[in-house]
């Protein structure tokens, strides 16, 4: 089974680079020999693109599967009592609030574009649209807000670089969060010089290209083949955006900390373990986020998590029950935000 597990990670690990690399930097060093067979091989991964995520939800669930076949006494036989509940109840509202925080940090993004929502309204259209990730396409949650900052008379180029910086500072620290992890020993990977290079070259060009010296160029192409002509002298992102990229930290630490109570609510854990539970958590989600597959990273962010931890602390029920009943809670959480936002929505605006 650990065998299995450390197959399906390695298998993840391959198609993140694979599929979210840059490809316009791998052309313009296309005259080098290695990197051309790299960009003909790009383009025959294209080809099979489509494929490519009913073939990665396929081996998912197949690996959900063997090991919950595996382990299916172990998982009846654990019980949730009371104090359990309230654990599972505490992590309901943590993640709520990891959700309302992330609303809020996207507005900062909004404002950092000049374009502004004001704070209550932007939470309660970002809450709104976030259940949507869950539709088939998984881009229904970036029309919905591309949408509404453009009926507020907004710049549709900023509007759109809001929507897809979020998701790119979002991979960024949990790709800083795992990365400072496996350095610091409390997160255990079969990372090999290439992937961990990889890794460090996509963090960097993340970080790079957030910069307003390349983001502003690309925000103007955006609005003049938009023919938004007047938004592109007022749309501009005067500054780094540092601290988006610091909310979204917090973002990561608090859904973590609602993993860590739903595993509480199940079985008890040490101080010691936070930091491997908390690098665990990151890298899956970064997994989940990146990795085509089911909306919403369902079934990529449990089977990396049952990949990641460590067997000899943690039983391979224990981990199943956490990652179904963390999914439960985040979807229902997600719920409750998106029912109360468009409550506030209906009755003040």
């Amino acid at each position: 089974m650990e065998e299995l597990g450390e197959n399906f990670f390695q298998f993840l690990l391959v198609f993140q680079f694979l599929l979210v690399f840059p490809n316009r930097l791998i052309k313009t060093f296309a005259h080098r020999s290695i990197v051309a067979r790299g960009l003909m091989f790009a383009k025959i991964l294209s080809t099979i693109k489509p494929y490519l995520r009913w073939f990665i939800l396929g081996g998912t669930l197949f690996f959900l599967f063997t090991t919950l076949k595996n382990h299916w006494q172990e998982v009846t036989a654990l019980q949730v009592n009371f104090p359990g509940w309230l654990m599972l109840a505490t992590a309901l509202g943590v993640t709520l609030l990891a959700h309302i925080w992330s609303g809020w940090v996207w507005t900062w993004i909004l404002r950092a574009f000049q374009q502004s929502l004001g704070k209550l309204k932007g939470i309660c259209v970002y809450l709104t649209t976030n259940i949507a990730k869950y539709l088939p396409g998984n881009v229904w949650h970036f029309y919905g807000r591309i949408a509404a900052v453009s009926k507020s008379g907004g710049s549709l180029g900023a509007a759109t670089l809001s929507v897809l910086l979020e998701p790119l500072l979002m991979a960024a620290a949990a790709l800083l969060i795992a990365l400072v992890s496996t350095g610091m020993g409390w997160l255990k990977t079969d990372f090999n010089l290439g992937i961990g290079s990889l890794q460090i070259a996509c963090l960097i060009s993340v970080l790079v290209g957030i910069h307003p010296r390349f983001l502003n160029p690309l925000m103007h192409w955006l609005s003049r083949s938009k023919n938004d002509n007047q938004a592109v002298k007022k749309a501009n992102l005067n500054y780094y955006p540092l601290f988006p990229l610091l909310g979204e930290i917090g973002f990561l630490i608090l859904r973590g900390t609602g993993f860590l109570l739903t595993l509480m609510a199940i079985a008890p854990i040490l101080p010691q373990q936070i930091p491997q539970l908390i690098s665990a958590f990151s890298f899956a989600w970064l997994l989940g986020l990146v990795v085509p597959g089911a909306p919403g990273g369902m079934g990529i962010f449990e089977a990396t998590t049952i990949a990641l931890l460590d067997n000899s602390q943690f039983s391979p029920a224990i981990i199943l029950t956490t990652v179904a009943c963390f999914r439960v809670v985040s979807i229902l959480a997600e719920a409750i935000a998106a029912m109360g936002a468009w409550f506030i929505v209906r009755n003040k605006y």
